[in-house]
């Protein structure tokens, strides 16, 4: 896989669980949600997507289905229970009892606590008694849930016929890429496909990763990703010749811009669509491999410059989020930016941004209009929420 918007084959989702039903206005902040999710439409919501999806002849893996498949094998159960259990935090007497509970349960189960958490209510009996049982709260979590798997774009990232684990920035995210290690190492459609960034390298998150032409990578450099973690993947896909341009894009350091496909994705094999603002404000520094295995870089420059020579072409088209400044940065906070390319010119996009969605179509962009008034509330669209794992070569 070396574009964006190659016919998209295959794909990862994770449907909405209990996960999502553990936030509360007391820890939503802490686990980056804006607002408290309707679970049920959440799911609703997410059926649908994955049901255009697969009307479009895409093949859609659900995370949890494929974690399922891979606890199967003794060694994952024993990484993912191993990953989960903090003895720091419970302290040896209960980590030791939550460890040989959990190696019983069956896979399912398993996967459940792995994903949505296990508070101190739902552990099971220790043996012995426990200071940490008795001074924490029933309701607070002995094993935290991870609603952002929402959105698989961030923990991982495929790049040719590799995957680049992330390393996701923010505490509240960093099991997820356990899980996404443990699926890719231990189930069997992927457990011999090779690597080509690690988790424990310095911070890299997949929404700031876009594939913008064959050999061709941008990399936002802002509130997740790291100048480190940007150069660390260059330096990788270098190595491994999946890339001869790497684009470092600085991007403000802010909520409502925390990774590149916030204000930028692409929609056709010359075409983003990009919020106003960002349009003359984006710059990128050009990493290339130099004859001594090291690298050379150059800039900044304008970063729609800087992406068409990379790429070869002549310039980006751009399509604006929005007509004007009001309309524009609503529709950038509600991800109008932030679309998922089934093929050249096809994309799904929240119905909710009328503007840009009806400045996609007058470009002769496709787009395939979804609901995500719940999905959308941990600030995440069609992009965020899905890690393409194949497609087909742009003709």
């Amino acid at each position: 896989m070396d574009t964006e918007v190659g016919p998209l084959r295959t794909v990862l989702l994770h449907r909405p669980g209990n996960e999502l039903k553990r936030l509360t206005p007391r820890n939503n902040d802490q686990l980056l949600f804006d607002s408290i999710p309707w679970v049920d439409r959440a799911q609703q919501e997410h059926d649908a997507f994955a049901g255009v999806l697969r009307g479009r002849g895409v093949e859609v893996l659900l995370l949890t289905d494929v974690l399922t498949e891979a606890l199967a094998d003794p060694r994952a159960r024993t990484a993912g229970v191993h990953a989960a259990i903090d003895d720091r935090r419970l302290g040896d007497v209960l980590a030791d009892s939550l460890r040989d509970h959990l190696s019983t349960v069956d896979a399912d189960t398993l996967a459940e606590v792995l994903t949505g958490g296990m508070t101190f209510e739902e552990l099971p009996t220790a043996a012995g008694p426990s200071l940490v049982r008795k001074m924490h709260h029933p309701h607070d979590f002995a094993i935290d849930p991870l609603p952002n798997l929402l959105f698989t774009r961030d923990s991982s990232v495929w790049i040719g016929d590799r995957v680049a684990l992330s390393s996701l920035a923010l505490p509240a995210r960093r099991r997820e890429t356990m899980l996404l290690d443990l699926i890719y190492a231990y189930h069997p459609r992927f457990r011999h496909a090779a690597r080509a960034y690690g988790a424990h390298s310095a911070p890299v998150e997949g929404g700031d990763v876009m594939l913008l032409a064959p050999g061709v990578l941008a990399v936002g450099v802002g509130e997740r990703t790291t100048p480190a973690g940007a150069e660390s993947l260059a330096r990788s896909v270098f190595t491994d010749n999946l890339a001869h341009t790497v684009l470092a894009v600085p991007i403000e350091q802010d909520r409502a811009t925390m990774h590149l496909d916030t204000v930028c994705t692409m929609v056709d094999r010359d075409a983003v669509v990009m919020y106003p603002l960002a349009r003359d404000s984006l710059v990128a520094f050009t990493l290339c491999p130099d004859d001594d295995g090291g690298l050379r870089v150059s800039g900044p420059q304008p970063f729609l410059h800087a992406a068409a020579e990379a790429m070869g072409i002549e310039k980006l088209r751009v399509i604006d989020t929005g007509l004007d400044p009001v309309t524009a940065e609503r529709e950038q906070w509600d991800d109008g930016n932030n679309t998922l390319a089934l093929a050249p010119g096809v994309v799904v996009g929240y119905e909710r941004n009328v503007e840009t969605n009806a400045r996609l179509t007058d470009a002769g962009i496709e787009v395939l209009p979804i609901a995500g008034s719940e999905l959308g509330s941990g600030r995440g669209g069609p992009r965020c929420m899905s890690c393409p794992i194949e497609r087909a070569p742009v003709e």
